[in-house]
């Protein structure tokens, strides 16, 4: 079986449909013992109060706000090298989902950061290029319903994907290039000594894994929802010329 096969819309619609309800499930389990679990049965953290919880939101949010939109870029590529809809129009579905991760993201840090910093914000590297990136988001959004031929949208919003990817790397990245700025460290991470304590790190890791299917979740309903409404638009442009 090739993985293109999910590149024909019946085929991706038969496979999400069998594996929406499971998706929705996982989700919904992971979020509510993550979340449950890191609100209300761990310590607070002796430097941060009860503010280190946010974590439990700011984190998830963070991580999925970049991966989302480097999954918006992975399909834009198959669509500008292999013509595939289904891919163009799960970009397209993925925006609103990661621009949502990416307003949490900077709400919560804004929370976070007042009383840790003593500021609700500040031209960090790393958050101004988180900044930058949500901006993207809400171009690309605009440009897709700016467009009215969905190939042409299709094509400009996978050129303005691979310029964003840029602030992407750098909204993952900017503390290891530049050596200044308020923010922290990656709370998760290959060398143990920078993560998190066990109390805190174990159901962090739940709830990243729920933001993660609450993704998966969200675009696969939202692709089905393009791929009806492409249809429908095809279906009335028929009628027009008949």
């Amino acid at each position: 079986m090739s993985i293109w096969e999910y590149a024909n819309p019946k085929k991706f619609m038969q496979t999400s449909a069998w594996a929406l309800p499971w998706a929705l499930a996982a989700t919904v389990l992971c979020l509510s013992v993550g979340l449950i679990w890191g609100f209300f049965f761990t310590p607070d953290d002796y430097k941060q109060g009860a503010t280190v919880k946010i974590i439990y939101l700011h984190v998830p949010a963070a991580m999925m706000a970049i991966n989302a939109w480097v999954m918006m870029l992975v399909a834009s590529l198959i669509w500008i090298v292999r013509r595939h809809h289904v891919s163009a129009l799960a970009a397209k579905a993925a925006a609103p989902v990661g621009l949502t991760f990416t307003l949490i993201a900077l709400v919560t840090g804004a929370l976070w950061g007042q009383p840790m910093w003593g500021t609700w914000w500040a031209w960090d590297p790393r958050l101004t290029s988180f900044l930058i990136l949500c901006l993207f988001y809400m171009g690309y959004i605009a440009l897709w319903s700016a467009v009215e031929d969905p190939d042409t949208a299709a094509d400009l919003t996978g050129v303005l994907c691979i310029v964003g990817s840029v602030f992407a790397v750098l909204s993952r990245y900017a503390v290891n290039f530049w050596n200044q700025g308020l923010h922290q460290g990656a709370s998760l991470s290959m060398d143990a000594k920078e993560n998190v304590s066990d109390v805190f790190w174990i159901p962090l890791v739940i709830c990243i894994a729920g933001f993660i299917l609450l993704f998966v979740t969200l675009v696969l309903m939202r692709t089905r929802t393009e791929i009806r409404a492409r249809r429908v638009a095809a279906l009335l442009a028929r009628e027009r010329l008949a």
